[in-house]
């Protein structure tokens, strides 16, 4: 046998090296491999796997590679030839930016930032200028920033914000009111209760320093008049008790009453 160089076509791959009793050989490649040149190695090439933000655009075969091309959202940032080795997603502008470029399979996407008086959230391919609620008739309410239009509302009349400051001054003044009722309500009771414990303490210290003492060791000097037969004799306590409790009743008749009526 001669060693020769023995190229196969493509699609298929040395077999068997030629001897002395036989000549070289070939196979075809199997499924997932492939040559797409004439060669004389002895093992066919492992088709590519399109993934991570790729797809198949053409699938493999014994003579030729697949063909792999970017998803949308996605652009190839390793191209060899017609196919797409890696990917990786578009940028995505955030808001206050605009898109100024698009991206594509083969680039990326490109953001810039608004200028004053302008908004985007982000997905805008240009700024938006903020509304002028003036020019709408209507009032401002809230600025427009770089991310946000303006906010606008229906104007406030003069009547309405008159009403507006009268209703809060007429609460205010009803509920302070009400307040200082209930203080001096709180307060005129007692003060009236404190006066009345003082009143009746004076009277019973009175009647008792006016009644003669049961400790005390000699005896009262008897009295001329004798009450009559058809009069009952009060006690000392029977006449505490009822003079007490008149005094109270008629407090306002003074001092000279109550000792009057206990003599």
């Amino acid at each position: 046998c001669v060693k020769l160089t023995v190229l196969f076509p493509p699609g298929s791959r040395v077999k068997t090296d030629c001897s002395e009793f036989r000549l070289t050989s070939c196979l075809p490649c199997i499924d997932g491999t492939f040559m797409n040149r004439f060669t004389g190695l002895k093992e066919c090439l492992p088709c590519i796997s399109c993934d991570e933000g790729r797809f198949v655009k053409t699938s493999c075969t014994t003579t030729s590679d697949a063909v792999c091309e970017p998803l949308d959202g996605f652009y190839c940032i390793d191209p060899i030839g017609n196919n797409c080795v890696a990917a990786r997603k578009h940028r995505i502008c955030h808001p206050g930016q605009y898109i100024n470029q698009t991206g594509t399979a083969s680039t990326d996407t490109v953001c810039s930032d608004c200028s004053t008086g302008t908004f985007s959230n982000g997905t805008f391919t240009s700024c938006q200028p903020h509304t002028q609620c003036e020019s709408i008739n209507l009032e401002l309410i809230k600025a427009g920033t770089a991310s946000t239009d303006a906010e606008c509302g229906e104007k406030s009349s003069n009547v309405t914000v008159a009403v507006s400051i009268i209703s809060v001054v007429l609460f205010s003044l009803i509920s302070a009111g009400l307040v200082y009722w209930f203080y001096f309500r709180l307060k005129k009771t007692g003060s009236q209760q404190g006066e009345d414990d003082r009143e009746r303490y004076k009277y019973s210290t009175i009647l008792s320093s006016a009644l003669p003492s049961s400790s005390s060791s000699s005896s009262p000097p008897e009295s001329s008049y004798t009450p009559p037969s058809n009069q009952a004799t009060l006690s000392p306590t029977t006449t505490l008790q009822s003079t007490l409790s008149d005094a109270l009743k008629c407090k306002n008749k003074g001092i000279t009453f109550i000792l009057n009526y206990c003599s």
